[in-house]
């Protein structure tokens, strides 16, 4: 079996973070693990509270994964702080990591910011180089390109002006009133349209997570890029088209909408 780490924030409602990479992981036929960076108090309606965990222990985490079941892919997803950043650069080329999926977490879909503005620099400059891909929304997009994006002609300024100075592919996603859920996907001067429908479901809370995770899913078991975000994509069109329905704020999708085993079954009624 083919395996893949998420390093990440927790998140207790479950939506979104470690546990909605995992679902993800899961789901798409990978076995996953988890290097935590912080735990935070959040549901659906906003974070309450986050701590950190310190750089030494993640250090330790990423050892006891890499030395054990080495990752085939690795998905890093929230890390608030410059120093927690720096931790997984360092262990990320001494074990000489591989297919890394950057999701550039800055603010989450409840409005909550979620990392320090010092830290955003620190992450251009020791995590997005090693990176395989990163895969910003819009808004992370303008703040990482340090342009406004109104249309699609500047989604791709956005995506060339990310890629060139950092050097790796970077998939821009759609959506936010851009376009109808298309995704840009731009690789050393060359543009690759992903098109997507909108599904009418406003329960979204941890959709960037789950799509880089499941992209991280798809190049741990082989495929290459370009296939990887066209399986990802299709897949959270599907956990959002389950339309799960739960909590009082953008509610979490069904990760586990394909799973259809004896023992996800439910309880038959007495």
């Amino acid at each position: 079996m083919k395996t893949a780490l998420t390093i990440a924030g927790s998140d207790s409602s479950g939506g979104a973070g470690i546990q909605a990479d995992i679902k993800t992981m899961i789901a798409n036929g990978v076995y996953a693990m988890s290097a935590i960076t912080a735990l935070t108090a959040q549901n659906t309606t906003g974070v309450s509270d986050i701590m950190e965990v310190t750089p030494d222990f993640l250090k330790g985490q990423l050892d006891s994964v890499f030395t054990d079941i080495y990752p085939d892919a690795v998905k890093i997803g929230m890390v608030s702080s410059s120093s927690l950043i720096i931790a997984i650069a360092e262990k990320l080329k001494e074990y000489k990591a591989k297919n890394i999926v950057v999701d550039p977490v800055m603010v989450a879909t409840s409005g909550s910011k979620l990392i320090c503005n010092d830290a955003i620099e620190t992450l251009k400059k020791s995590l997005f180089p090693l990176a395989t891909v990163l895969t910003p929304n819009i808004p992370e997009a303008e703040v990482l390109a340090e342009i406004q994006i109104k249309n699609e002609e500047d989604m791709k300024n956005a995506a060339r002006m990310i890629g060139d100075t950092y050097h790796c592919a970077v998939l821009c996603k759609g959506g936010h009133k851009i376009n109808d859920a298309n995704d840009l996907l731009y690789v050393e001067g060359n543009y690759h349209w992903f098109k997507g429908k909108r599904i009418d479901n406003s329960n979204t809370h941890g959709t960037g997570c789950t799509l880089s995770s499941a992209i991280a899913s798809n190049l741990a078991k082989g495929y290459d890029l370009e296939i990887s975000v066209e399986r990802a994509k299709a897949y959270i069109s599907g956990a959002l088209a389950a339309m799960l329905n739960l909590g009082k704020g953008s509610g979490p999708m069904d990760h586990g909408f394909d799973i259809h085993s004896e023992f996800a079954k439910e309880a038959k009624a007495s």
